[in-house]
């Protein structure tokens, strides 16, 4: 018993130390337009010495651009507004808002919440908000923007610590994003690059989108064990027992009124009408959401709309039951509320996309990836240690550059052919990818939603900055990264398949 609290305590004492450190950083805001220094000053740097790197697929030089150059300065003035309307997660989130808006302060939000949080027994929240987030990916980027702000409110509804659960969920969406019972759009996507990638080797070699889709199952219950465990046995315990600020809304697991119950019910006719309607836009052949040849690309694409109408028209139900709205001004004025309530996350986005877009000018993210996996082939390794050492340098490079597809376009035609000749499979060199590409999610500010995040967490803890949000995470990046890597590395020694006919070896034919 004195080990484990010893242990406790000294974890405890690192991640107040991180949080800390983080934390006497300036504002957000501020620091991201020191990054922006920085980057300008690196960029200025590495440009004025040469520095380059030759991209394993093209045979394309690559050099870091100077980013005090007129070009790029011009471009910076010039396409300031495009830089900042075009961050990715800027209108999916004022979009899908929108929608929450009126569902949430109709009411039928802290309803609903409080009646599933009455419902589920407080052992299973925390798996179930685990879950949710694993499978949100099924929605691309939507459970950045519904199910952690979601975890928060429910483990506030349950008297627990609400950043406990806004952990959780951030877990599970992000440091989960490859695991899920489904195939997501992100297979496909992969496996358009391991293809040509294995064709250098293998000239007649295909790849199939369920390429990785057993493994991508199995860690589905990993992460969901792992999550609950640091949940309830890392974070919640450092995060102690929480005092809400004044200001903060009412605890959502009050006792729900009988125009609410009416309400809710009126709500969940109008939801379960809404979905057979999208049910019937998405299932017949042919129907408006589905593509040629019956793919269901139209339907993923338009989740964010449909989420609207899912939120809109339940939240509209709602509100005009329980008499909260009488009119459309009612509802115009909701609507405005939310978006007023967005106004420091839209400062926060106006900062971070320009940080983000300079970062992608000045190429250091490809030098840095393509110096990084040509280090790591020179190093010799091979076999299991040589796999796992490839995650780990996938897990770092992600801490650079974000997108999943941008950086398997470099890796994939340096590492699956490397490791076609060493005896595995192009499918287990995606699946080692996939796993690095992940757990790393939750600590870089380079992640778009990192801001959100931060938002998020500052409407239940008010001096929530990068450090709190860093060092809350920490615990769950460095037991994802254990737990996945164990398990492709078991997957390997038993020779289990990673998906439907896919071998874990290469043999050359």
């Amino acid at each position: 018993m004195s080990t484990s609290t010893t242990a406790e305590s000294w974890s405890d004492r690192l991640l107040d130390r991180v949080e800390r450190t983080g934390n006497a950083l300036p504002d957000p805001v501020t620091l991201f337009f020191i990054f922006i220094g920085i980057v300008m000053i690196a960029s200025w740097l590495a440009s004025a010495t040469g520095v380059s790197a030759v991209h394993p697929g093209t045979g394309e030089t690559i050099t870091v651009d100077n980013l005090f150059s007129s070009e790029n300065i011009r471009r910076l003035f010039v396409e300031m507004p495009e830089t900042f309307a075009a961050f990715p997660p800027l209108g999916l989130v004022l979009v899908v808002m929108l929608g929450i808006g009126v569902a949430d302060k109709s009411g039928l939000i802290s309803a609903a919440l409080s009646a599933f949080v009455r419902s589920v027994p407080d052992a299973a929240l925390t798996a179930a908000l685990v879950f949710a987030g694993i499978m949100s990916s099924l929605a691309v980027d939507a459970g950045y923007v519904v199910v952690i702000p979601l975890g928060a409110v429910l483990f506030y509804g349950a008297g627990r610590h609400p950043l406990a659960g806004l952990a959780a969920a951030f877990a599970g969406v992000s440091a989960g994003f490859s695991a899920n019972l489904s195939l997501t759009s992100l297979d496909p996507l992969l496996a358009g690059f391991t293809e040509p990638a294995a064709r250098l080797i293998d000239s007649g070699y295909s790849v199939d989108a369920t390429a990785n889709y057993y493994i991508m199952i199995a860690l589905v219950p990993v992460f969901m064990v792992a999550g609950v465990w640091v949940t309830e046995r890392i974070v919640e315990p450092r995060l102690g027992v929480y005092d809400p600020p004044d200001d903060l809304d009412a605890d959502s697991s009050h006792d729900l009124s009988g125009e609410e119950r009416r309400g809710l019910r009126v709500a969940g006719i109008v939801f379960a009408v809404v979905a057979a309607g999208v049910a019937m836009l998405v299932i017949p052949e042919g129907a408006p959401l589905r593509g040629s040849a019956g793919s269901l690309d139209p339907f993923y694409e338009s989740i964010v709309a449909l989420m609207v109408v899912l939120f809109f028209l339940p939240g509209l139900a709602f509100g005009m039951s329980t008499g909260k709205i009488e009119s459309d001004k009612d509802v115009a004025e909701m609507m405005a509320d939310t978006m007023s309530d967005m106004g420091a996350y839209i400062v926060l986005a106006f900062a971070a996309a320009h940080f983000i877009a300079m970062f992608s000018w000045s190429n250091l993210g490809s030098v840095v990836a393509i110096t990084g996996a040509s280090g790591l082939e020179a190093v010799g390794f091979t076999g299991i240690p040589l796999v796992v050492s490839f995650i780990f340098v996938s897990a770092l490079i992600n801490m650079f550059v974000g997108s999943a597809s941008a950086k398997w376009a470099i890796l994939a035609p340096i590492f699956v052919p490397m490791l076609m000749l060493l005896g595995y499979s192009p499918e287990t060199t995606q699946a080692a990818y996939r796993i690095g590409d992940a757990f790393t999610n939750i600590l870089t500010p380079l992640l778009p939603y990192f801001p959100l995040v931060i938002i998020f967490a500052q409407r239940y803890v008010k001096d929530s900055g990068i450090g709190s949000i860093v060092a809350l995470m920490l615990p769950y990046s460095i037991v994802f990264g254990i737990v996945s890597t164990t398990t492709l590395v078991l997957w390997i020694i038993f020779g289990l398949p990673l998906g439907p006919g896919v071998p874990l070896e290469y043999v050359s034919p």
